[in-house]
């Protein structure tokens, strides 16, 4: 059973499609990445697949955990809230998008447990020192606020953000976006072995093959809103079939 899936998309800005029946799939578990060009609609199809976005037409189809499937986008906005604060994740290229820079690091990860029932002080705190170790970022920065963390650690605190509550399923917007080398390289560890761990779903955006690569189990090629090639990531990489994707391969084995 899928635990997510977009059946016909369809989506434009003006006279640009977006999406252009575009169907989808992820499975419980699975990282699932979606390369392609800037324009190429890999953005537009996650904000559509976490009902950030409202397609033109088709269906986007959510399988909880007692195996019910709800349309995501017939969903009242309460509910649709509540499922981003529990079964779901985001994590944004620009951590400033979900983190409050105002509230220490560990309010920021505690935030999440609260939003889920949490109420114990000491239990919340501790969980998320916890998350903090996790991801990297000393017990004594709890009470420091975001703004005085680098780029790489607001990532790393995004992410202790999202995971703490053990979501079924993270979007992952272009998660190294802006880093560094060095400091990219460290983060996807990280979420590699974090995702790996906690058996989470994910559907990653990204433009880096290499990323895409190292994180996901199958691929979406996106081309002017429409998925030409998918299949498992070492086969879709190592063999292309479509023109897209070779010329997307071959640039890389260039660079």
């Amino acid at each position: 059973m899928t635990l997510i899936s977009g059946r016909g998309l369809q989506l434009r800005f003006g006279a640009i499609p977006a999406l252009a029946d575009v169907d989808v799939d992820l499975w419980p578990g699975e990282v699932l990445a979606i390369v392609g060009e800037s324009g190429s609609g890999k953005t537009t199809l996650l904000n559509v697949l976490s009902g950030r976005l409202t397609p033109d037409a088709g269906q986007v189809l959510y399988t909880d955990p007692e195996g019910l499937a709800h349309d995501v986008h017939a969903m009242p906005a309460p509910a649709l809230r509540t499922l981003h604060r529990s079964d779901w994740g985001f994590v944004h290229q620009d951590p400033r998008q979900s983190l409050r820079m105002n509230v220490s690091a560990g309010g920021n990860v505690g935030e999440r447990l609260m939003a889920r029932g949490a109420r114990h002080y000491d239990n919340i705190r501790a969980q998320a020192i916890d998350w903090l170790g996790q991801v990297e970022i000393d017990a004594d920065r709890v009470d420091d606020l975001p703004r005085t963390f680098s780029g790489g650690m607001l990532q790393r605190l995004q992410i202790a953000r999202t995971l703490v509550t053990h979501p079924r399923l993270v979007f992952m917007d272009e998660p190294t976006g802006g880093l560094d080398v060095s400091v990219q390289a460290r983060l996807l560890d990280l979420i590699r072995t974090l995702v790996a761990r906690l058996g989470i779903a994910a559907v990653l955006v990204t433009h880096d093959i290499a990323v895409a690569r190292l994180l996901a189990h199958r691929i979406a090629v996106m081309q002017r809103g429409r998925i030409v090639e998918t299949g498992l990531t070492d086969q879709v990489l190592d063999d292309p079939q479509h023109a897209y994707t070779q010329l997307l391969v071959s640039s890389v084995l260039q660079a």
